[in-house]
């Protein structure tokens, strides 16, 4: 671990609290299931969950931990395309919107977060999907809007060629607001339901939409009522400056990745400032940069821990990652022991994949010195978002110091290693939280625009 990591530990400021002073602004927290842990070499860890990847029974007991431990929301990343490190690395699992019906029938207050993306689907069939996981989760779910970069993805659905970075929001600006309206296309008292009077729902309660885009025609109404929540939660990811733009007009929770304290700082104004200009409230859209924490009783034992999940790791395979990242860009010819330079990477404006991804990974090549065998063991740990190790205390000091100075309005929490390294933030960071009174002590809502502190918005009709 490098050492501003470790000394961020250290340096962290914590505001006093007063433990019988009630806090208008409360924590968030989700936690994102991945492989079997975020760490790349999670899936090898002897403390990692010994059920297969796609045994949903894996997927049930994690969420259950996490709903155990008063989570906001469980969050499933998506790929669609097989990873070419398939066969050295545990980087397959269940489709996200199929195992959250399930998860749905075995949680009870958790929210429920699938990724979907825009690039390769079709509006109605996403809009009926989410919709009934809603229904069925009695308005827990979210939706992660992604735009596709995989070249591998692009193969898989007929595309001759990776679609551009502009192209791909663009599709997707226009993707949002088809379904925003067939989820708007029954007024929330359209459902009658009279048995005796023979009238199930109120035709004129219902409207088609007759969309006739660029991209898409859809004519609607959706046939299915509005969900719970009206529409799901929408959550995304991009950081790029087009990113930024489209999470300023639709996210309610952005999930992003910070290396540094003063990078979010500078996200997290520049995000709430462009959300204002487009006319909503700060505070309906929530700020949660990825957290990857080792937690151990000591500093020392934690540290030790991040070694041997690193030692795990095969550079090669990240080599192959930081490819994907980069569009494909060959970096075979670079030395692993060599310190690296900005140069040695495409500028990240010219990259048609996860643009804002690049510009991470390229600021800490030219901040670090990394050489290429640190770079890969560093991203083996979350792949660009924050890494730490530390102790219970320590790493509740970060979270409170990120959430009080402008920094977070909560975290994606990405455990290392899952279960196990789940169960020790629940036991040991969470009551540290709870005692500041930063974080809830129960659930207060039962749907995850409550927990998150989010409006329900009226049907448009």
């Amino acid at each position: 671990m490098p050492a501003w990591c470790r000394a961020s530990l250290r340096r962290c400021t914590p505001r006093p609290h007063n433990e019988g002073m009630k806090r208008p602004r409360q924590l968030h927290l989700n936690l994102f299931i991945q492989s079997r842990g975020h760490h790349e070499a999670s899936w090898r860890h002897p403390a990692s969950s010994p059920l297969a990847l796609s045994d949903i029974a894996y997927y049930r007991d994690v969420a259950q931990r996490a709903e155990a431990g008063l989570f906001d929301s469980i969050f499933l990343a998506d790929q669609l395309a097989l990873a070419d490190t398939a066969a050295q690395a545990g980087t397959t699992w269940l489709e996200p919107i199929t195992a959250l019906g399930a998860l749905a029938a075995s949680t009870s207050r958790i929210g429920l977060i699938a990724t979907a993306s825009t690039t390769y689907s079709e509006p109605f069939n996403l809009a009926r999907q989410f919709a009934s996981l809603d229904h069925i989760s009695s308005g827990r779910v979210g939706w992660n809007i992604v735009t596709s970069w995989l070249a591998a993805a692009a193969r898989n659905y007929g595309s001759a060629g990776q679609v551009s970075h502009a192209d791909r929001y663009a599709r997707g600006e226009e993707f949002v607001a088809v379904v925003k309206a067939l989820w708007d296309s029954w007024t929330d008292d359209a459902v009658l339901d009279d048995r005796a009077g023979g009238h199930y729902a109120r035709a004129d309660r219902i409207r088609p939409i007759n969309h006739a885009g660029e991209h898409y025609a859809v004519a609607g109404p959706l046939n299915m009522p509005r969900g719970p929540q009206g529409r799901p939660v929408f959550v995304q990811a991009g950081s790029s400056e087009t990113g930024r733009r489209f999470a300023a007009r639709h996210a309610e929770a952005v999930f992003t990745a910070q290396m540094e304290k003063a990078t979010a700082q500078e996200f997290y104004a520049d995000l709430k400032r462009l959300v204002v200009a487009e006319g909503r409230a700060p505070d309906q859209a929530l700020i949660l940069p990825g957290l990857s924490p080792v937690i151990a009783a000591t500093e020392a034992e934690a540290q030790r821990t991040a070694r041997e999940l690193n030692d795990l790791t095969d550079p090669e395979i990240g080599r192959k990652r930081l490819s994907g990242r980069f569009g494909g860009h060959d970096f075979s010819h670079l030395p692993l022991d060599r310190p690296l330079a900005p140069e040695d990477f495409p500028d990240p404006g010219t990259v048609e994949a996860a643009r804002s991804r690049t510009e991470v990974i390229v600021g800490l090549v030219r901040r670090e010195k990394f050489t290429l065998r640190q770079l890969l063991a560093y991203l083996a740990g979350a792949r660009g978002h924050y890494t730490t190790a530390g102790t219970p205390e320590q790493i509740a000091d970060l979270i409170e110091d990120w959430f009080s100075d402008g920094a977070a309005d909560g975290f994606n929490v990405m455990p290392p290693v899952l279960p196990s390294m789940l169960d020790v933030f629940v036991a040991e960071v969470i009551p540290l939280l709870q005692k500041r009174g930063l974080f809830r002590t129960a659930y207060e809502g039962s749907t995850l625009r409550e927990h998150f502190g989010l409006a329900r918005p009226a049907s448009r009709l």
